[in-house]
């Protein structure tokens, strides 16, 4: 489940029973218990028997996000909403102990996604990923938000065209940063106004199959550039950007908080629109801190020379 040595694990907890470790808290998938707040108006995410069984279980359920034909991002006031989007701390000793910001926090939280058989990816559209800050500036620092990004980072994923990923990044506006994430391949993207495309093109969503997508993040230390931000697909690392900065000298108690749990069509224009109704699912929703690591033991990886 978790793409990490066991041993590494501090606290952690699965909507899945396959980790079967002692400090991995086993939750239901439910809103209450996994801490979801601030729910996307308009929008559902009901339980569902899934298509296709989860971990060969035919009684495992899932959330469920309809995409209407013509939905796109929720903020469209003149299309029908799309997808869904909330917020989630993870279970109540969980949120706790990721309120510490005194410590160079490293967690690693995700989920398996599946898309309909015969998924039309459009132009491209969101899905979920780390969220974190200081306070209630964490929330909304996404949208083309300019204003307290030095107290705020939200490492969303997206899909493109034909279903290439990407990392999608708000992170502090910091010249280091823009340095270091441009150099990640195959491609990536600074935007003027709105994410960062990191890494367009590291992997393939493929419909008709469950995906497992799981992100590391590491917060640097304040004034130093140590910072790491790792995408894993299916137990690989696709995605490795280091020497970053998301704990800024203005933002020194920003931990991470969550999962930013949204997808949606776009984008904003009626081009990005879901051209049918169709549907994806989300389930073995997990996360996990981790202790520190050493850095002769930390594992190796294809994206180290970044």
């Amino acid at each position: 489940m978790f793409p990490v040595p066991p041993s590494r694990i501090s606290l952690g907890f699965s909507t899945s029973t396959l980790p079967d470790l002692p400090q991995v808290a086993v939750v239901p998938l439910l809103d209450k218990e996994l801490g979801v707040h601030k729910i996307t108006l308009a929008t559902t995410h009901r339980l569902v028997q899934p298509p296709i069984p989860v971990n060969d279980d035919e009684n495992q359920l899932a959330w469920e996000a309809v995409f209407p034909s013509g939905s796109i991002n929720p903020g469209n006031k003149s299309a029908p909403p799309g997808g869904f989007g909330f917020y989630l701390r993870g279970p109540a000793a969980f949120a706790q102990a990721l309120q510490d910001s005194s410590v160079n926090q490293e967690v690693v939280m995700g989920y398996d996604v599946l898309f309909q058989e015969d998924f039309h990816f459009q132009k491209g559209g969101k899905l979920p990923g780390i969220y974190g800050g200081v306070g209630q500036s964490a929330y909304g620092c996404t949208g083309g938000r300019q204003h307290d990004r030095c107290k705020c980072f939200n490492l969303r994923l997206m899909w493109r065209d034909s279903g290439v990923g990407e990392l999608y990044a708000y992170v502090p506006q910091d010249a280091r940063n823009s340095e270091r994430l441009k150099e990640i391949p195959p491609r990536s993207i600074q935007h003027p106004d709105y994410g960062f495309s990191v890494g367009r093109g590291a992997w393939q969503f493929e419909p008709g199959r469950w995906i497992r997508v799981m992100e590391r993040v590491k917060l640097n230390d304040v004034g130093q550039e140590n910072g790491e931000i790792e995408i894993f697909i299916d137990g690989k690392s696709v995605i490795l950007a280091s020497g970053l900065v998301l704990r800024t000298e203005e933002g020194r108690e920003a931990h991470v908080q969550g999962l930013h749990f949204q997808t949606f069509f776009g984008g904003h224009t009626p081009d990005w629109a879901s051209p049918k109704e169709q549907r994806a699912w989300f389930t073995n929703i997990s996360g996990a801190i981790l202790k520190p690591s050493p850095a002769a033991a930390r594992p190796t990886s294809s994206h180290d020379e970044l």
